[in-house]
């Protein structure tokens, strides 16, 4: 990153807190944040600006987005950031094979392993102590929890999250915006919009398909 690069985050709660000691920890010192809540005007000492018009002012801004929400991701990646550069932020404690790949926008956390030949999308959070075993396909916008675990050659479609704790054994197909509890041992494939738990993990409902922009 060059000193007129400049590191925007969306997003000023507490998921924004741990990407910010991220990029401190990789030595790239976040420029400030963005929430349209006035009450907050700053976090961890950095300024929290109103609107992307306050914040922004070079052409090497970067932005990634902090909000937990995959929905909310989507929405902000598609409307307010629409067209902006993304960047990434991978913890120094994450491994990572030089054979994975990683979308713009995703964030890596701390003691995160992604093994070989894994392809991970855009705006993905992979949070602490998951794992990513060889030849998984993470689709953009999913949230895979603390120490989830992800066996080889699993498939995660769009904005699905993945519960803290979670189990997928190998070559299982887990579809579009499901949820995945906490703890939830999965053993076969998994439709759209499934919510699963226990163990064996059971589809207990399928959740309307709402309407992203």
């Amino acid at each position: 990153m060059s000193h007129t690069d400049r590191i925007i985050l969306f997003g000023a709660s507490g998921h924004g807190k741990v990407i910010c000691e991220i990029l401190e920890a990789q030595g790239r010192i976040p420029f400030g944040f963005i929430d349209d809540n006035p009450l907050v005007t700053s976090l961890l000492e950095y300024p929290v600006f109103n609107t992307l018009q306050q914040a922004a002012g070079t052409a090497a801004d970067q932005f990634i987005i902090s909000i937990g929400n995959n929905g909310i991701r989507k929405t902000i990646a598609a409307t307010k950031l629409h067209g902006m550069p993304f960047t990434t932020a991978i913890h120094p404690a994450a491994v990572m094979s030089p054979r994975s790949t990683i979308g713009e926008g995703t964030v890596v956390m701390a003691n995160v392993t992604v093994n070989t030949n894994a392809t991970i999308g855009r705006h993905v959070i992979l949070n602490t102590n998951c794992c990513i075993d060889h030849d998984c396909t993470i689709e953009d916008l999913v949230h895979i929890s603390p120490n989830a675990a992800l066996a080889g050659n699993v498939r995660v479609g769009e904005g699905t999250h993945i519960g803290a704790g979670a189990a997928v054994i190998p070559n299982i197909r887990i579809g579009k915006w499901v949820t995945i509890g906490a703890g939830t041992v999965v053993i076969r494939d998994i439709p759209d919009h499934a919510v699963v738990v226990g163990n064996p993990g059971k589809v207990i409902k399928l959740n309307e398909p709402q309407k992203l922009v």
